[in-house]
C-alpha cells in the first residue's frame, strides 16, 4: 500500500520535493536504486520480475512515479504499469502530452505522477489528468485526493519538515513513521479496512515497507536522492545516495 508524499513550489529553490514508501512482497525480486546501463540517465530501483520501476529520475530533471490500485479479480493486462515510469523517463514529451498519449486499458489500475522540469501532473486510468498547483499531497492507492488517514497524517507531517528546511535525512526518518493515524474524521471518510488500518511504513513478515526514498530538486538543475532499503520486519537495509548535477548523464 504504497505513498508518495510530495511539496511541489513551497520552498523558494525547491521546486519539488518527494517522499516515498514502496510496499510489497519480500519475494517479489528487486533491484536497489543504481543507474541502468540499459537507459543512459535513468537513476531509479528496478522491479526484476517485470523490468519496470515504482519510481525514478532523469539526469535530465525528468521524474516519476507509479502506485497502484488493487484489482485481485481483474486478470493481467499486457503491460507492466512500472512500464509507464521508464517510458516517460526516457523520453521528452511534456506530462500532458505524454498522459493523453497512454492507452489506460493495458494497465491494471495505476496513479501516475510525471514531472518534465516545468510542470508536474497526476494522471491515472480511473480519472482525468490533473495539472497540479503549488502545494503539499499525497498519493496512496487510491484516487488523488482521497482522504486515507496516513495521506492526511503524512501531509501534515511533511509540510511541517518542509518548512523547517527538511534534508534527505529528514524524509527518510519522515517516512518511517509506524504508527496507526488517529481517528478523525478522515477516518470515517476511509471507505475500506485498508484505508483505515495502514500506517505510513508497514512491518510485516511477507509484506511491508521494502524501500523509502527521498527526492529534493533544486532550481538550478540539481537533483538529491537517497533511498533506504528495508527487510521483513522493517529491518534497516542498505542505503544509496546519489547527486545529480544539471545535464548529467551517465
Amino acid at each position: 500500500m504504497c505513498l508518495i508524499l510530495f511539496a511541489y513550489r513551497l520552498t523558494p529553490g525547491q521546486p519539488l520535493i518527494v517522499a516515498a514508501n514502496r510496499d510489497e512482497f519480500y519475494a517479489r525480486p528487486s533491484a536497489a536504486a543504481h543507474w541502468w546501463e540499459d537507459a543512459p540517465g535513468l537513476l531509479a530501483g528496478r522491479d526484476l520480475q517485470a523490468g519496470g520501476t515504482w519510481l525514478g529520475v532523469q539526469a535530465n530533471g525528468r521524474f516519476a512515479a507509479v502506485t497502484n490500485f488493487t484489482d485481485p479479480e481483474q486478470p493481467p493486462p499486457p503491460r507492466s504499469r512500472g512500464a509507464l515510469v521508464t517510458d516517460f523517463l526516457g523520453g521528452t514529451q511534456t506530462c500532458s502530452d505524454y498522459a493523453a498519449g497512454i492507452q489506460g486499458e493495458l494497465y491494471q489500475g495505476f496513479n501516475l505522477l510525471l514531472w518534465d522540469g516545468r510542470s508536474l501532473a497526476c494522471t491515472s486510468n480511473r480519472g482525468a489528468t490533473q495539472t497540479l498547483e503549488p502545494g503539499c499531497y499525497a498519493l496512496t492507492n487510491a484516487e488523488l485526493g482521497t482522504r486515507w488517514p496516513k495521506a492526511v497524517d503524512g501531509v501534515a507531517r511533511l509540510r511541517q519538515a518542509v518548512q523547517a528546511g527538511t534534508d534527505l535525512d529528514g524524509l527518510i526518518a519522515l517516512l518511517r513513521h509506524d504508527q496507526l493515524p488517529q481517528s478523525s474524521a478522515a477516518a470515517a471518510q476511509a471507505a475500506t479496512a485498508e484505508s483505515q488500518t495502514t500506517p505510513c511504513f508497514i512491518r510485516g513478515d511477507a509484506y511491508g515497507t521494502r524501500a523509502s526514498t527521498a527526492v529534493i530538486y533544486s532550481e538550478d538543475g540539481g537533483i538529491a536522492l537517497a533511498e533506504q532499503s528495508y527487510g521483513p520486519l522493517g529491518a534497516p537495509g542498505e542505503r544509496h545516495d546519489f547527486s545529480v548535477n544539471q545535464g548529467e548523464r551517465r
